[in-house]
């Protein structure tokens, strides 16, 4: 099964970071959100990703390009230009790199993908976020319901909108900006089948706006509510706590021991 992620915005309030490298690139105890994210779902043996680029798409696919050069130590030799490395960290992920354009909006992105999609039961999420959910256990949701998409809920604080559900977990509506945090937020980690794709019109579609409301107002989008640890990278704050907790162990997205951190140079 293939995971998307939307890896193609500008991330205009993280420009402390985001005028050099795009948003999913900010470096969280040394490597990219990006890989963070990555390596949650490999911990759970998905290891088949698509990244939907745009900003700045030259740095991610630079980064993968040289990504065992990064991660290895090695010896030269100058006139011949040989190289036969010493320690290389494998990761047995593969990793397709598709620019779907500067402006697109998050549907358009997916849209553009949908040559990759068309086929089977894929999985998508943001490029800024990271939680501990059960991933085995988010499909086996999405599964069990059989409708066209599966939306990974989370505990939201004030400065987002929330989720309204129905007892069968589909979802109703959504409200921005609550005066509290009671209720749920979109979290990402969606799990989705390819007739959702139909939902998208153009390049221009908001993935949170016309597709995923109509799929809720035809009772196909299902709410699976994670009780656990979710945090985004939206601020500056966001991106001090989020390398805090790696730094001091205390990454509850930690799952993967193979992913990590290129030498300090």
């Amino acid at each position: 099964m293939k995971t998307v992620i939307l890896a193609g915005g500008f991330g205009t309030r993280l420009s402390e970071y985001t005028d050099d490298i795009p948003k999913p690139m900010v470096p969280i105890g040394g490597m990219p959100m990006l890989v963070h994210i990555m390596g949650i779902y490999a911990h759970y043996n998905y290891k088949d990703f698509v990244l939907a680029l745009g900003y700045k798409a030259d740095r991610v696919k630079s980064y993968f390009l040289n990504y065992y050069t990064l991660h290895s130590d090695f010896t030269i030799d100058m006139a011949t230009g040989e190289r036969s490395t010493i320690n290389r960290s494998i990761l047995d992920w593969k990793v397709t790199l598709m620019n779907t354009g500067l402006n697109t909006m998050t549907g358009g992105r997916l849209r553009r993908l949908e040559p990759l999609l068309k086929h089977e039961t894929f999985m998508c999420t943001y490029g800024d976020g990271v939680s501990n959910v059960d991933i085995n256990k988010l499909i086996e949701f999405h599964r069990r319901h059989g409708k066209l998409v599966t939306m990974t809920l989370a505990r939201p604080s004030a400065r987002f909108g929330v989720v309204e559900t129905a007892k069968n977990n589909s979802v109703k509506a959504f409200r921005e900006k609550p005066v509290d945090s009671e209720g749920w937020v979109n979290a990402g980690f969606f799990v989705m089948e390819p007739g959702f794709l139909k939902l998208i019109k153009s390049s221009e579609t908001v993935l949170e706006r016309e597709p995923l409301e109509t799929a809720a107002a035809q009772g196909q989008l299902m709410a699976y509510r994670h009780e656990g640890f979710w945090k985004p990278m939206d601020m500056k704050k966001d991106v001090q706590d989020l390398n805090k907790m790696w730094d001091s162990n205390a990454a509850p997205w930690r799952l993967d021991a193979k992913i990590r951190p290129a030498p300090a140079r």
